[in-house]
Formats: structure tokens, sequence, C-alpha cells
């Protein structure tokens, strides 16, 4: 009898500037266990970077023979994603990143959704995000909390179900192909970008709170502050681009700075981040201190990145 032939699952990963976070993201992935037939690739598309990370990816490289290093000319993670996907010969591609580190039973159960529904052509679960120091307990807080990013299912976890779109994801690589990849124009939001694509050629995109990948929060304020700007600036511009279907929670920040500009005065909405401060759960002094100045950075960044962006479309380009 012919030998059973081998699946194989394609891991993606964009890498810049993660010496200190590329060898456990990379373990986290080459121990995910498997089911039996299956065997994993994993593409590390390297950016410049002006640490160790190059180094260490070739490293790595030489320890795992299951991994693939190409380089990333542009530094764009959108245009790393595609050169990783180029590369990858699986019919599944799971996309991974450098800050998160998946959990045991991640790759199972996506596995699992993806041949229970056929239809279902990108599947994710929950952002875990975790922190070391005070301030990145305080991030992390702020990401799992309705009072940070609005309390989307792949921030708080949820009920399985189908989404318009979630974190990071595990495509069928047909689907991918079909939708054109990703858009390599897009330097931030480009993983909801392209699940609006996706949904738009007929293919769901499933919610499962069973895959869970922890998540390293940025470092201080500053890296803070210019992420969510950035991240705002982005969502605004591809609101004005043409994708009319926004989820309502998206406009809630830039409406907070309108609110607090023309309408309500800015002592009330700190008051009320006083107030959250104040009640917060699960979390310890000094990280609970740190949330005076989480959250205005999270909400106000974001909003100003997004009216800006909505207003001025060409803020938002490559480098941004």
């Amino acid at each position: 009898m012919p030998a059973k032939k081998t699946s194989l699952v394609s891991f993606v990963m964009p890498v810049r500037n993660e010496e200190q976070n590329l060898a456990s993201a990379v373990e986290s992935v080459l121990t995910q266990e498997l089911p039996q037939g299956y065997k994993a690739q994993l593409v590390l598309a390297v950016a410049p970077s002006t640490d160790a990370t190059k180094a260490i990816a070739e490293e790595l490289a030489s320890k795992h023979k299951e991994l693939t290093v190409v380089s990333n000319p542009s530094g764009l993670t959108s245009a790393g994603l595609n050169l990783a996907i180029a590369e990858s010969a699986g019919e599944i591609v799971i996309r991974v990143d450098a800050h998160s580190e998946l959990q045991p039973g991640y790759v199972l159960e996506a596995l699992r959704v993806l041949e229970l529904d056929p239809k279902v052509g990108n599947v994710g679960g929950v952002m875990l995000a975790e922190g070391k120091t005070d301030f990145e307990k305080a991030v992390a807080w702020a990401y799992r909390s309705p009072w940070g990013l609005g309390g989307g299912k792949f921030h708080v976890g949820g009920e399985a179900g189908e989404v318009e779109t979630v974190y990071l994801g595990s495509f069928r690589k047909e689907a991918l192909l079909a939708a054109g990849l990703y858009d390599e124009t897009v330097v931030r939001g480009q993983d909801w970008e392209l699940n609006q694509r996706l949904r738009e050629t007929g293919w769901k995109i499933y919610f499962t709170p069973s895959m869970q990948a922890k998540y390293r929060p940025r470092k201080n304020l500053a890296q803070l502050a210019t992420q969510f700007y950035r991240t705002g600036l982005w969502r605004g511009k591809l609101s004005r681009d043409g994708f009319p279907n926004i989820n309502l929670k998206y406009l809630a920040p830039p409406l907070l700075v309108l609110a607090t500009v023309f309408v309500v005065p800015l002592w009330v909405y700190l008051f009320v981040v006083a107030g959250i401060t104040s009640t917060a759960r699960n979390i310890e002094q000094n990280s609970r201190t740190w949330l005076l100045a989480v959250l205005p950075t999270m909400h106000y960044l974001w909003g100003i990145g997004f009216i800006l962006g909505f207003v001025f479309p060409s803020l938002a380009r490559p480098g941004e």
C-alpha cells in the first residue's frame, strides 16, 4: 500500500527588532501539537533590524529543519507576510507574531474548526495580553477590558461564532490566494482589511475562545502612543477609502476626542478615568496607577490618529 500523504501546516511570522521575543515565539510554534500525519513548516520574514534579530533567526534556522528564513527588505509587515506565504507549502497557513506565544492546543482547535466547516476561510482566537513590568501589566489590563479597547471578542473572549475579523488568523491557503493575499499598501490594519475581502469573496471569518495566544504589550508609554496613533491613522484612512460597515466601537475614540473638545470638559473624562482606575480589579497597585496614563494614551492617540487619517488620508503612508 502507498504511504499516507503527509499534510503540512505552514506558519508565517514577520519579524523586526525582536531579539528579546523571537526565540520564545518560535518555540511556541514548533512545540505545537499536530494531528497524526501532519508536519509543521515555519517561515520567518526578517526585516532590516537594528538589533540581533537576523542573527538569532539564522541561528534558529540552523537548529530547526522546519524553519526557513526569507528577507523582507521593505520592512513592511504586509510585505513580509506575503513573502512568507509565497515560501509556504502547506494548505493551511497560520499567521504568528514575534510578540505572541501560541498556547497549547492552538493549532488543533484551528484545524478542527476548518475541517468542520469548509466555508470558514480564517479562524482565530483570544489575544491574551500579559505583561511583565508594572507598565506592561497596565496595558495588558486595558487590552482585556471594555474600558480599554472596547471589549471585542478577541480581546476579552466570548462565544464561538462568525465575526468580522480575528487576531492573527489560521487560513485556508486557497482563501488567501483567492482574496489576493495582504494588501501591501496597507501598513496598519492589514488583518482587518484582508478579512473584509475574504468575507466579500464568500468566506466566513470564525472566532473560537479555545484558541489563545499570549501577547506582550509595548514596553513604555512612548511606544504605546506611537502604536495607537499609527493604528488609528490607518483605521481612519481605511474607513475613508470605502469600508462602510465599520463596527461602531471603532468610532468611540474619535467621538471621545471631539466630545472633549467641543461638548464635555476634559476634566469630566479624566474624572471617569480616575473612577475606572480606582475600581479596577485583578491588577496590582503600581500597575493600577499606570492606568491613569495608559487609558488616555490609548483613547486619545487612537482617536486623534483616526480623525487625521479620515480627514487627511495621505498622512497614512508607508513607514507610518
